[in-house]
C-alpha cells in the first residue's frame, strides 16, 4: 500500500474540495466521524466563493491528500507573515477519521509551512466548544496561547450556530 499523496489544490478541484469540507463538518455524514461541528452549527462551513478566494490569494493554500485518486482529506494554510502560518479548516472524509489522516495532514502542512512560507510558528483556532478537538491538537504539540477570537456569529457563510457562546481558543506550536 501506497498511502496519500499531498499536492496543492487548484480551481479544478472546487466541487470534491467543497463537497469534501461540507460532509466533515456539517449534517450527518459529519457524525459518521469522530469529530464534527454538527452539533453546534448548522448551516455551511464554507462556500464556493470562498474557496475560490483562498485558492486565488498567493499568501494561502489549500492542501489535500489524494489517495487511490480519491480526494480524502485538506487543509488550509495562511502566510500571516512575520514568520507565522496559519493552519485552519483541516478535514478528513468521515468514514475515514481516526485512521491517521489528520496526523498525516497536520505534518504536511508543518512541512510546508517551513518550505512555502518560512514559517516557525503554526497557529490555528478551534471552537472552545470543542474540547475533544482541542486535546488531539495539544496531543500534536499545539499550546493554548490563553488568547481568544470571537467566532462570526452573525455571518451565515460560517454557519448557523446552535448557541450564542461559541468562541476560538489559539493555539499555536513552534516548527
Amino acid at each position: 500500500m501506497i498511502g496519500p499523496t499531498t499536492r496543492i489544490s487548484t480551481l479544478d478541484d472546487l466541487p470534491a474540495l467543497h463537497r469534501l469540507i461540507e460532509r466533515a463538518y456539517r449534517g450527518e455524514t459529519a457524525k459518521v466521524g469522530w469529530t464534527n461541528e454538527a452539533d453546534l452549527l448548522d448551516g455551511q462551513r464554507t462556500d464556493v466563493e470562498e474557496l475560490t478566494e483562498i485558492l486565488t490569494d498567493p499568501a494561502r493554500i489549500m492542501l489535500l491528500a489524494e489517495d487511490a485518486g480519491a480526494m480524502v482529506a485538506c487543509l488550509q494554510l495562511v502566510d500571516e507573515g512575520g514568520g507565522t502560518a496559519y493552519l485552519g479548516m483541516l478535514s478528513v472524509e468521515p468514514e475515514l477519521q481516526a485512521g491517521g489522516l489528520g496526523r498525516f495532514m497536520i505534518a504536511a502542512a508543518e512541512a510546508e509551512a517551513v518550505a512555502r512560507f518560512g514559517a516557525d510558528t503554526m497557529r490555528m483556532t478551534v471552537i472552545r466548544q470543542r474540547p475533544e478537538l482541542i486535546a488531539w491538537y495539544e496531543r500534536r504539540g499545539y499550546v493554548r496561547t490563553g488568547e481568544t477570537e470571537p467566532f462570526p456569529l452573525s455571518d451565515e457563510r460560517f454557519g448557523l450556530p446552535r448557541r450564542q457562546d461559541l468562541e476560538f481558543v489559539v493555539l499555536a506550536k513552534g516548527l
